[in-house]
């Protein structure tokens, strides 16, 4: 299980679920000057970017992955904008090509003699930062139930959806377990669709990273998500343990009180499927 080869004939599908609440307008990460919302919205892009680079093939961008961004606040909505508003899943190469804006930006890169120097790069955006209203979450989730109930009935085969659940708060609209269950029954024929939720906190907690029983857990909304967290299944087990992340067998993809680092490697691990995994390959 959780094996089968990510190919254009055979793709998976990947869904970021982000809550877009008014508390994500709350600061983040001890700066003052960055909001949880915009933190999360470059992350995002970056994560969308970096999918379009790994299928990138010859000048190409090859369709391994369908994707999907969902935004809940005022409403549950998708997240990106301009021409790809409208679509529920886009596939990969319709996301590189209709960025909403290109931004400019500088990097620090190695100036090879133990400098740095400030490079000018210029990358996509598709998704804004919103803080606005409560938190629909078992209305969010259903909204991914949804989309992969119809994405699955066209792509019964192949390596399972992935769905990145990042929120700030407890749910506005009732207990998510049943939804959050209903979402982890639906599959392929090589397993069942993964949910992973990472929590974010403005205060200075401690973060519970990849936990194998809730048994460490602070209160019921904690072990509430874990209980609808997957299993890491070992292709996602490898890539956090290359990122030094402390997983283990039966850790679930779970963060609790997470602070800005574990939210980049929370998406790193969750759009893992390239290259990090040796027995899952895309087609030449």
């Amino acid at each position: 299980m959780y094996s089968s080869q990510i190919t254009r004939a055979v793709p998976t599908c990947v869904i970021f679920l982000i809550d877009q609440s008014g508390s994500m307008a709350d600061p983040f990460g001890g700066d003052e000057q960055t909001r949880k919302a915009d933190f999360v919205a470059r992350v995002v892009n970056h994560a969308l970017h970096d999918l379009i680079i790994r299928c990138t093939k010859t000048e190409e961008v090859r369709n391994y992955y369908h994707v999907s961004v969902i935004g809940y606040g005022r409403d549950v909505s998708s997240a990106l904008s301009g021409a790809l508003s409208d679509l529920a899943v886009a596939p990969i190469s319709e996301v590189a090509d209709h960025p909403a804006r290109i931004e400019a930006g500088y990097k620090r890169v190695s100036d090879g003699a133990g400098g740095y120097v400030e490079m000018p790069v210029r990358y996509p955006v598709w998704v804004y930062p919103h803080a606005d209203g409560g938190t629909p979450m078992c209305q969010a989730l259903g909204r991914a139930r949804d989309i992969l109930t119809r994405w699955l009935a066209q792509h019964p085969r192949g390596f399972p959806p992935t769905v990145l659940h990042l929120t700030d708060g407890e749910s506005g609209d009732g207990d998510p377990t049943g939804i959050g269950e209903e979402l982890m029954s639906l599959g392929t024929d090589d397993g069942r669709v993964l949910l992973f939720n990472c929590h974010v906190s403005a205060r200075r907690s401690r973060k519970v990273e990849y936990p194998a029983a809730d048994t460490g857990l602070p209160d019921g909304f904690a072990r509430t998500l874990f209980r609808i967290s997957s299993p890491l299944p070992e292709p996602f087990l490898a890539a956090a343990q290359q990122l030094g992340v402390p997983a283990q067998e039966g850790s679930r993809g779970f963060v609790f009180n997470a602070d800005p680092s574990s939210v980049v490697q929370f998406y790193e691990i969750g759009t893992s499927l390239t290259g990090m995994a040796p027995h899952i390959w895309m087609d030449a």
